[in-house]
This record gives structure tokens, C-alpha cells and sequence, in this order.
């Protein structure tokens, strides 16, 4: 038979995804796949349960519900600090996941190339060879995991069509200054660069750190495709709502390769999410709150065990530096960290360009209880995980 796409031939599974497997398989406590183990707000599930008797059941507007346009609209105006045409510049997709790609195929065409920030959430490489671009990776140092102005420039001057920004950072956990935005910003302009955002961890942010939208920034919002979901905001990863931010020439191409993909979103899962877009600033406040205290209740865990890690300014990631354990695979590290001590992790080289072999990511999305457990069976992990 003939051979297969050739485009997919360097693809493997998502090590994300497969290490949740390996957690299940040894009923380990799944720190991997960043999705939490409470509730989301009760407003959103009494109106799921109101919406499942009465509907709708049907297809939505392809790019999204009216009322849930306008409910976003309104919510990511207030947030991003100017008005958002509910009709002209959103497109509602599949999670971010499909928001990224769908802006991908929206600004891309085959032998374009496009910049990578390394370490990178593991779609943006793919999403770039299943859209026929080439990635062009810039390096964020660890541990502070930031980049030179110069290599980006250089970059730049492959004649890139577009920049990938993660802010804040997954798996690094790093929000950009606004320095450091104005100088890619600069840099887009003067390349004529498009700006593919995922800001799906905008409203986790520690203080005294801040989220500046990228499309906030002057010149910038009509050369912007601002994605994110509501997935991390509301404790609801699987209902997979996620959206795309950007002018109406954009938005109007975007449509038609949203319309391709997956031709809509969850009609019910919109309708239910609604009441959770009216939310007032209060419920951000608490949000933040929450998962400060989890960061600081499993760094001080950590800290207490000996076992060094980065500190994450936004988002909900932590990396541990497992140099100390001489493995020469960080894959094999978690599967064993998995089978032996009962703690999930992903191995950090799944998310590096460069070759980093000596970090695991740990997130701290889970209640008090699980984290606490968590951190009990970390504290035999010497012991445990020491080479025989």
C-alpha cells in the first residue's frame, strides 16, 4: 500500500496525554494533564442542567451562539480594554486547541515560517507542519526563561509570517513584562508579522505580576489573533469552549477554516456558559486567590522536601530539577516516578527544542487534600527513585 501523510512521519502520541495513561495505569496521583479535580462554578452546572431538558440541542451559529458572542464580547472587552464586535471579531471553536490551529491555517500558507518560543505547549510544532509551516524555534533560558532580543531578530529575519506567544507560559509558567511584548511587538511590525496568542491562563496571574494582552499593545490589534477558552477560567477542560480574538478581515477567513474543521461548538455547552461570562471581577479575584494558595502551599511543600523547582509567575505549572537522579531519559524517569512513588509528571523534553533532559512538570491545579497527598508521596522520591 502506499505510504502514509509524510507530514505526521516525525509525530509521536502527546506525551501530555499518554503520562496521564501511565498515571491511571499505576493509580498515581495525575500531577501531568493540567486539569483540576473540583467543581466549576454551580452556575454554570445548574444551567447545564436546565439547558439539558430544554436545549438547545442543535447546531449554534457556526462560529459561535449569539448570546454567547455577546456575553464574551462583553467580558473580553472589559479585560482587554477596548470594545470587541460580537459578530465581526470572534469565532468560537473547539477548545484553544482548535483556536490555535484554526488561526494557524488562517494566517499561514505551506512553506511559511513561523516562530516557536522553546519550551512550547507541544501543539504549536504540530500545529505549524500540519498547516505545511516550518517552526522556527527562539530559546526562553531556564530558569528565569527569557529570551535575546537579538535571537529573536534574527529569527524575524528568516522572513517568518507569524509569532506563536504563550502568555502566560506553559510549561515555564513565565509572563511576559511589557517590555519584553513592546520589543516582539516591535519587532512584528517591522518584520510584518501576524501574532498567534494563547492566553488561556490570562486570569492566573501572581502578584506582583500582570497579564498585558498582547493585542493591547498600539498597532498591535489588527495584526493579533488572541486565543484562549474558558476551559482553565471555569474548572471545565472537557467541555472544550474556546475562541478566537482578531480583526474582521481575520476573523472572516477564520470562520471559513472553523466552519471545516469542526463546523461548531457544543450548542449546550454555550448556552450553560453564558451566566459564568457575566461574572463580575470578584469571581477573578477568588479564582486567584484559590490558586495562589495552592502555589504557595505545594512550593512550600517542596521546599520543605529539598527539591528544587522553578516558581511560576502565571499559570499553574511547576518544574522540578531532577539533574540529581543521573537518569539519561526523563521519560523513564516519570514512568518509574509514576509506578514507584505514585505522583504523575510529564517529561520536560517533551516541551524543549534543545536537548533538556533534566525537568519534569508538576501542576498544582487539584484540591488542598490532593496536593497535600501528593507532597507526602513525593517525600520518599530519594529513596525511591535512586539508581541501583
Amino acid at each position: 500500500m502506499r505510504n502514509l501523510s509524510e507530514r505526521t512521519a516525525h509525530f509521536t502520541d502527546s506525551v501530555i496525554r499518554r503520562m496521564t495513561r501511565v498515571s491511571l495505569k499505576y493509580d498515581a496521583i495525575n500531577l501531568s494533564q493540567g486539569f483540576p479535580d473540583f467543581d466549576p462554578p454551580s452556575a454554570i452546572t445548574r444551567r447545564l442542567a436546565e439547558v439539558a431538558a430544554r436545549g438547545p440541542h442543535q447546531y449554534s451559529i457556526t462560529w459561535g451562539a449569539q448570546n454567547f458572542r455577546e456575553a464574551l464580547a462583553k467580558k473580553q472587552s472589559r479585560c482587554m480594554g477596548r470594545p470587541i464586535d460580537p459578530d465581526g471579531e470572534i469565532v468560537v471553536t473547539c477548545g484553544s486547541t482548535e483556536a490555535m490551529m484554526a488561526a494557524m491555517m488562517t494566517v499561514t500558507n505551506p512553506g511559511d515560517r513561523v516562530i516557536v518560543f522553546s519550551p512550547f505547549y507541544e501543539n504549536y510544532g504540530a500545529d505549524a507542519v500540519l498547516s505545511g509551516a516550518e517552526p522556527v524555534y527562539v530559546a526562553l533560558r531556564p530558569p528565569e526563561f527569557r529570551f535575546d532580543p537579538d535571537e529573536l531578530e534574527a529569527a524575524f529575519k528568516q522572513g517568518v509570517k507569524a509569532l506563536i506567544l504563550c502568555n502566560p507560559s506553559n510549561p515555564s509558567g513565565r509572563v511576559f513584562t511589557r517590555a519584553e511584548l513592546e520589543i516582539i511587538a516591535a519587532l512584528a511590525e517591522a518584520y510584518d508579522a501576524y501574532v498567534i496568542t494563547d492566553e488561556v491562563y490570562e486570569h492566573i496571574v501572581y502578584a506582583p505580576h500582570s497579564h498585558v494582552y498582547f493585542s493591547s499593545l498600539p498597532g498591535m490589534a489588527e495584526r493579533t489573533l488572541s486565543c484562549s477558552s474558558l476551559s482553565k477560567t471555569y474548572s471545565i477542560t472537557g467541555w472544550r469552549l474556546g475562541y478566537i480574538i482578531a480583526p474582521p478581515r481575520i476573523i472572516d477567513t477564520a470562520k471559513k477554516v472553523h466552519d471545516f474543521l469542526t463546523v461548531g461548538a457544543a450548542a449546550p455547552l454555550q448556552e450553560a456558559c453564558v451566566p459564568a461570562l457575566g461574572f463580575g471581577q470578584e469571581y477573578y479575584d477568588a479564582l486567584l486567590a484559590d490558586y495562589t494558595a495552592r502555589r504557595d502551599l505545594f512550593i512550600k511543600g517542596l521546599d520543605d522536601l529539598g527539591i528544587v523547582h522553578t516558581t511560576p509567575e502565571g499559570a499553574y505549572y511547576i518544574m522540578l530539577d531532577i539533574s540529581e537522579y543521573a537518569y539519561e531519559s526523563d521519560l523513564v524517569f516519570c514512568e518509574e516516578l509514576a509506578e514507584k512513588t505514585g505522583v504523575g509528571a510529564v517529561p520536560g523534553s517533551s516541551f524543549f527544542r534543545e536537548p533538556v533532559n533534566h525537568l519534569i512538570r508538576l501542576h498544582f491545579a487539584k484540591k488542598t487534600a490532593t496536593l497535600n497527598e501528593a507532597l507526602g508521596r513525593l517525600e520518599g522520591m530519594r529513596v525511591r527513585m535512586k539508581r541501583r
